[in-house]
């Protein structure tokens, strides 16, 4: 598994984060925002979930002449699952702990889209380690399966915060109040924040959803949970 990793050169050992791609790959859009992360303090990896198509970057997907793009990253997204994932983060996590960059201590993890799910499973399979996690405008997080993430309450008390846009067509609202009942009942450590006026994909800066002012706060969020939780 390839992935990108960055973290500030002065002051470590810094704190892990894994960064999980959304649907579209890798790309350097998703390598500035882990930078972003890096640069306040975090050794931040951003794996390619793809490695095992033997696939790097798909190139431009936006618009409609890279509509075959877009088809193979549907049918891409569909060759992983969350227990292939899983394994991933195991694979990452040791990764980090023999290299010196990389703080020992609490780990933190986002995904955005697809890898919502992902970054809250992890903070359940590690659940003495990662002491954080964000799911940006999630999908496929409520299900009626024992293990589905909006039960994630139950099975880990790392703090979680799910982002979610306010009109997504991949996760829509009537799923989100089921998310929002949930936490609103049993989670004490997590939060749901709806981002009025937003569309599916807004803080990314070349997507056309792309909402500045959202982004920036989807920013703060993330400072503050990991600024709080990573210590």
């Amino acid at each position: 598994m390839n992935a990108f990793i960055c973290h500030p050169e002065r002051s470590g050992p810094h704190p892990v984060i894994i960064f999980f791609m959304d649907a579209p790959g890798i790309r350097e859009e998703l390598r500035d925002m882990a930078r972003r992360l890096a640069t306040v303090g975090y050794y931040v990896l951003l794996p390619n979930l793809y490695y095992r198509s033997n696939v790097e970057e798909l190139g431009p997907y936006i618009g409609e002449a890279y509509a075959a793009t877009r088809e193979k990253l549907m049918a891409l997204m569909g060759t992983i699952n969350i227990p292939m994932v899983m394994e991933d983060t195991d694979a990452l996590l040791a990764f980090a702990s023999k290299d010196g960059a990389a703080s020992t201590g609490p780990v933190g993890c986002v995904g955005y889209c697809m890898s919502g799910r992902y970054a809250i499973h992890a903070a359940v399979r590690h659940c003495a380690r990662i002491r954080a996690a964000a799911s940006i405008y999630g999908t496929a997080l409520v299900s009626d399966q024992p293990d589905s993430p909006h039960l994630a309450m139950q099975r880990t008390d790392a703090r979680l915060y799910f982002g979610c846009a306010e009109t997504d067509q991949y996760a829509p609202m009537e799923l989100i109040e089921k998310l929002r009942s949930e936490v609103d009942h049993k989670g004490v450590n997590a939060e749901v924040e709806i981002y009025p006026g937003t569309q599916h994909g807004f803080a990314f800066p070349q997507r056309p959803a792309y909402n500045k002012a959202a982004a920036e706060r989807h920013w703060e969020r993330l400072f503050a949970l990991f600024g709080d939780a990573l210590i």
